[in-house]
């Protein structure tokens, strides 16, 4: 059985009540989704909102699943949606928070949150995150979900089509134009390093 047919499966029984199959379709995507919405949002903090309003979506809407697409193309367009609108409420937000106080939330934001950890390779990897979070970061919404579905979620041209319910030649332009202002902000990045 392959993914696809697992998918609907799990569909299938939660939507006839099974608590079991809704707990294994979301197991399947959480950690997806999370990484999706770090990526996109910026911060483990507006990532675990995302997720949580995606799969609360998910489960409100599940009925709705026609399968026209893969359920995977589904839930990162319900994903995309939900990152637009938590950008949007997130933008609002941020103009009414002192800039204090969004130092601090910086601050508490780094701590780690397990008690086992390699500091030294935790900093790397911070670090490096961050970078990539912030070049992300600098492209628009539409180009950044391109990049983070081809790049880190392996879906096809295709697939992302469907997610943003643009054409094809769409996506691979928005791709192409959004990995050349990648180079130049990592051309950009290595000059003033």
């Amino acid at each position: 059985m392959n993914l696809t047919d697992e998918d609907e499966a799990l569909i299938a029984a939660a939507l006839n009540g099974s608590t079991y199959a809704w707990e294994k379709l979301v197991k399947r995507y959480e950690s997806k989704i999370y990484n999706h919405g770090l990526r996109l949002m910026g911060n483990s903090t507006d990532a675990m909102d995302l997720m949580q309003e995606v799969f609360l979506g998910v489960y409100r809407n599940l009925h709705r699943f026609r399968g026209d697409a893969k359920f995977s193309s589904w839930i990162f367009r319900i994903a995309y949606n939900k990152a637009v609108d938590l950008g949007r409420r997130k933008r609002l937000f941020s103009s009414h928070t002192r800039v204090g106080e969004q130092e601090e939330m910086d601050v508490l934001e780094s701590i780690p949150g397990g008690a086992s950890f390699e500091p030294e390779k935790m900093v790397v990897d911070q670090e490096q995150n961050q970078r990539i979070i912030a070049m992300l970061g600098k492209l628009p919404i539409e180009q950044r979900l391109i990049v983070e579905l081809k790049v880190f979620q392996a879906k096809t041209f295709q697939e992302i089509a469907d997610v943003q319910d643009v054409s094809e030649n769409t996506v691979k332009t928005r791709f192409y134009t959004a990995l050349k202002k990648l180079k130049v902000a990592s051309e950009e990045n290595h000059v003033l390093s």
